[in-house]
């Protein structure tokens, strides 16, 4: 039987699509306020999962793209109309 420290010493493999990070900390993390966030939920352009009704819970692949419609926003001045054309043209390719 494995101890307590054998459990904890071994690498943890999260997968990417694992949702872990809740609105807050994401807001944080990819400098976008929580309102935004929400309207890109409300106008499908990212879609976290649900834990129970209202707790939106984001992964590292859902990070990663909301960085670049950070990106999109911030640099090319890109409303979320257009972010969600670009997604999806580059989505086709």
């Amino acid at each position: 039987m494995q101890d307590f420290a054998d459990i904890f010493s071994e690498e943890l493999k999260i997968s990417p699509e694992e949702p872990l990070y809740v609105i807050s900390i994401v807001s944080r993390l990819v400098h976008l306020p929580v309102w935004t966030l929400r309207e890109l939920d409300k106008k499908d352009v990212i879609k976290p999962k649900r834990i129970g009704k209202k707790t939106r819970c984001y992964s590292l692949k859902d990070v990663k793209k909301l960085e670049y419609i950070h990106y999109l926003m911030e640099k090319k001045h890109v409303n979320i109309s257009g972010i969600k054309i670009i997604l999806e043209m580059e989505h086709k390719e």
